[in-house]
């Protein structure tokens, strides 16, 4: 199985960028779709995006499109989420997660298995 730790998380006013990361280790990162989700308080865990294994494909939430990005770099076995033009309403605790099985491309958090503990990302008016 693979094991995956989010960082990049912080404070940021409204209109700026943050970058967060994804590492894996225990398994090659490149055998799984990377998904990111996040979760505000009071809410559900929201799907923003994911990304193929090899890297060529992905897919977000309209509610992100446009601002952000996701990229990943299977040497260095790190997944990537560039948040740009961030909003308030984007304030939440991030997660990065692996499916079973490794291949889906699925916005329900129910179809993946892995999960890293989170980071925090504030957006201040």
């Amino acid at each position: 199985q693979v094991q995956l730790v989010e960082s990049g998380g912080g404070l940021v006013q409204a209109g700026g960028s943050l970058r967060l990361s994804c590492a894996a280790s225990g398994r090659t990162l490149s055998d799984y779709v990377v998904a990111w989700f996040r979760q505000a308080p009071g809410k559900e865990r929201e799907f923003v995006g994911c990304i193929s294994r090899s890297g060529n494909r992905q897919s977000y939430a309209d509610s992100v499109k446009g601002r952000f990005t996701i990229s990943r770099d299977n040497a260095k076995n790190m997944v990537y989420l560039q948040m740009n033009s961030l909003k308030p309403e984007d304030t939440a605790v991030y997660y990065c997660a692996a499916p079973t099985p490794a291949w889906t491309m699925s916005q329900s958090a129910a179809d993946y298995a892995y999960w890293g503990q989170g980071t925090q990302v504030t957006v201040s008016s």
